[in-house]
């Protein structure tokens, strides 16, 4: 019996639980090698970023764990675990670094559910003075090579595949909202009324207090994201600048944004940027973001100026986050992400 159904199943350590997930968990391990390899033979250095920050990231939707550090003194200090270790990687190319990745743990609080664990593993790289679209081909390497250690020729997920060797499909948001949902996305972009109509028309629901970006999630997660990643694997290209808040304008169309996303089974796998490198408008996007976290659930983070500091130094760079969890489930076939995470966190879902 695997983890899908906690509430039933016995825990992961006993013998016959693990006899059964035994074989998913050790191609992890092959796919967690083989990924240092890869990156290893491109020069790059593997970074360990430190878990305890001031800051869990200031993202609207992403809540973080807090805890105190008590001084000598018996003075507490709030500090936070890493909700990626984006923050520690950039202050890094701001020191020199130049070609990065760091393969750690990481924490997301009111996260838990098939593709979602309170504790995951994030694969995160960078590239100085590199463009973005040179992450897509690492994506395209990635799956493949993810994909032969498992053994296996396509991903699957629910019911839906995907062939990890084919080409993926790079589709901008403009054309994923005409093609999935009849709707011109670009004559909508800051007109909350003509997106809601939209909306309706769709037949989603729309409350008197979601705002632009409430809608757009709404359309892309329930009419957008079950179509992408079928067949080969789909990169989401130039979000809505709004909606990419630590990239850098589009140069051909500053409304859009440097920003792609990797689906593969209908599932998102990683989330790319042109990194945005102007100090004063990352800490405007960092203070809408908390207001919009104070707005929808009554609290905030603090930013970590440090890292604004170091932002000022940090060169023109792309970089990239992938749920190493995730890509795992797709190459093995499990249904659910403990499945495929040695020490699943104990307690039964809610």
């Amino acid at each position: 019996m695997t983890l899908a159904d906690p509430a039933k199943a016995s825990p992961f350590w006993d013998k016959s639980v693990h006899q059964d997930r035994r074989p998913r968990l050790l191609a992890r391990a092959r796919i967690r090698a083989a990924l240092r390899g890869f990156f290893d033979r491109q020069s790059f250095v593997e970074v360990e970023p430190a878990a305890l920050q001031v800051s869990p990231g200031n993202e609207a939707h992403i809540g973080g764990f807090a805890t105190d550090f008590v001084t000598l003194g018996g003075e507490r200090q709030r500090y936070y675990l890493h909700s990626s270790p984006e923050f520690a990687c950039k202050k890094l190319l701001a020191a020199g670094e130049e070609r990065i990745y760091a393969l750690t743990p990481v924490w997301r609080n009111g996260e838990r559910g098939p593709l979602h664990h309170p504790e995951f593993t994030m694969l995160e790289w960078y590239r100085a003075h590199a463009p973005y679209d040179a992450l897509i081909e690492d994506c395209r390497a990635l799956l493949a090579l993810a994909a032969s250690q498992a053994g296996v020729e396509s991903f699957s997920f629910r019911g839906v595949t995907c062939d990890p060797f084919a080409e993926p499909e790079r589709l901008t948001l403009c054309e994923a909202f005409a093609r999935y949902a009849d709707l011109d996305l670009a004559a909508c972009l800051n007109d909350r009324a003509k997106l809601a109509q939209e909306a309706q028309r769709l037949g989603l629901r729309v409350v008197e207090d979601d705002h632009w970006s409430d809608l757009f999630s709404k359309i892309l997660s329930d009419r957008i994201e079950p179509h992408l990643g079928k067949g080969r694997a789909t990169v989401l290209d130039l979000y809505p600048v709004s909606e990419a808040a630590l990239a850098r304008p589009a140069p051909h169309d500053p409304r859009f944004a440097e920003r792609f996303e990797l689906y593969a089974c209908g599932v998102e796998l990683a989330n790319a940027f042109g990194e945005l490198t102007d100090v004063e408008e990352q800490r405007r996007r960092f203070a809408h973001a908390m207001q919009e976290r104070q707005r929808i659930y009554g609290e905030t983070y603090p930013i970590d100026e440090d890292f604004l500091a170091a932002l000022a130094h940090m060169p023109p760079s792309s970089g990239i986050a992938l749920g190493f969890d995730r890509l795992v489930m797709l190459a093995t076939g499990a249904h659910h992400i403990e499945d495929v995470i040695w020490t699943p966190l104990a307690g039964a879902q809610k």
